[in-house]
């Protein structure tokens, strides 16, 4: 009775009673830099109006928050937004009954959505054969090479000249451990970068039917003549001690940060927070590439994550995931989480404001990454990759990849496994999924 009083005489008073927002959860991967501008963008989301509250939840790794995803989707537990990495786009594709389409989302919202405002080559990731998005691309990141412009001067290199080839690279490692570092060079996710941006940046297939795009019977092929070369040349500077193996994912990120090596393999994506760990000057350059194969470089393909919208929730939680959305596309928005992160901007509107904003005079690395995406108009072995189970079989390649660097298993032999392996996985989600 006190309550209801209460109500009358707000109204009396003509004191408006707000309504609780409509409130939905956004699980995702982002960890240190990336988490703090990611829990910043939603807050000013948040801020921005009093209709809707999005939640932002770390759920640690990718692998860790696609599968608590997938748990809590089957527990009817799930999250309105799933942050998914980008290999784990065919499994997501594949989840009949799971995902509602974003270009579904926004229609049925009358949402702003214009699909021609993103850069298309991170965009066809997350489409149909059609050109439909079926997940709004979020931190979309391609891998560059980062070095050391301290390690290089000692090691009487020109730091400004970074080294374009591998043959170059190797010699310059070389030089920088002589100079009395640990080693000369490492990398992070040894199959998105060594395996899968290689192959494309050579123009060579990393597998059949336009790497997964044709269809469910596409099958691995990376164990090529030029994949086995670059693998025997890493593992035999490995035994030099010139090559550092840092771990799995991005743990290798210290092993560059803390000064142990001169040169990094890793994903753009990571700028801000090497920038932030790095006590030294360090320069971005363009991957490099075996100059006996005919036109490479070609084209980086991209990595990251998009964010995937979960079936089972309220029209109201929609409406709010959809206005979510559209303020994530503002270029305003896109142009700050790509200048704090180093994640590419996904709207051609944000890459252009970063350019008026003299953003890329002070920090060029971010853009030579999106120059680099965009080298060369893709190829079907360059235009990215989508095969089911991807998650599944990247641990099989970090295991035998592993294997070799013991001398468990020669090169040659490591790549053939990793691709006996992966294509029996494919097999699997074939015939799941027919």
């Amino acid at each position: 009775m006190k309550r209801s009083a209460a109500i009358i005489a707000a109204l009396a008073l003509g004191v408006s009673l707000a309504a609780e927002p409509v409130t939905f959860e956004f699980w995702h991967a982002m960890a240190g830099t990336n988490g703090d501008v990611t829990q910043k963008i939603c807050d000013d989301f948040n801020a921005s109006q009093s209709d809707y509250k999005v939640v932002p939840v770390f759920k640690g790794s990718y692998a860790d928050t696609m599968n608590a995803g997938i748990a809590a989707f089957r527990a009817g537990q799930a999250p309105a937004i799933l942050q998914v990495y980008e290999v784990g786009t065919a499994t997501m594709m594949a989840a009949k009954g799971a995902v509602k389409p974003v270009y579904q989302l926004m229609a049925e919202n009358n949402a702003k959505f214009d699909p021609n405002i993103y850069i298309p080559a991170i965009t066809g990731y997350y489409s149909t054969t059609e050109g439909k998005m079926v997940a709004m691309p979020f931190n979309s990141s391609t891998a560059v090479m980062y070095y050391n412009k301290e390690a290089f001067a000692k090691a009487g290199l020109d730091p400004n000249k970074p080294p374009a080839t591998w043959p170059e690279v190797f010699a310059d490692a070389k030089k920088i451990k002589a100079a009395g570092y640990p080693g000369g060079f490492t990398t992070s996710w040894i199959s998105w970068i060594q395996l899968e941006n290689f192959s494309a940046w050579h123009n060579v297939p990393f597998g059949t039917l336009q790497n997964g795009f044709g269809g469910l019977a596409a099958r691995l092929t990376f164990n090529g003549p030029l994949q086995v070369q670059h693998f025997t040349n890493m593992y035999n500077l490995s035994k030099e001690g010139v090559f550092i193996y840092g771990g799995r994912e991005n743990k290798a990120d210290p092993v560059f940060t803390s000064g142990q090596v001169g040169i990094y393999f890793a994903s753009i994506g990571g700028y801000g927070s090497i920038k932030s760990a790095s006590k030294f000057d360090f320069g971005v350059a363009r991957l490099p590439y075996y100059p006996e194969v005919k036109d490479a470089p070609q084209n980086s393909i991209i990595g990251g994550a998009a964010l995937w919208v979960l079936t089972g929730k309220s029209s109201a939680v929609y409406k709010g995931v959809a206005d979510f959305f559209s303020y994530l596309s503002k270029p305003e928005v896109q142009a700050y989480f790509h200048q704090k992160t180093g994640y590419l901007p996904i709207t051609t509107a944000a890459y252009d404001l970063s350019k008026t904003q003299g953003f890329y005079k002070a920090n060029p690395g971010p853009e030579i990454a999106i120059l680099q995406l965009l080298n060369k108009k893709p190829t079907a072995n360059s235009m990215g990759i989508r095969f089911g189970y991807m998650p599944q079989i990247r641990e099989y390649e970090d295991q035998v990849w592993e294997d070799i660097l013991a001398g468990k298993i020669s090169p040659k032999d490591g790549l053939d496994k990793m691709v006996d392996l992966g294509n029996a996985k494919l097999a699997e989600f074939e015939r799941l999924n027919k």
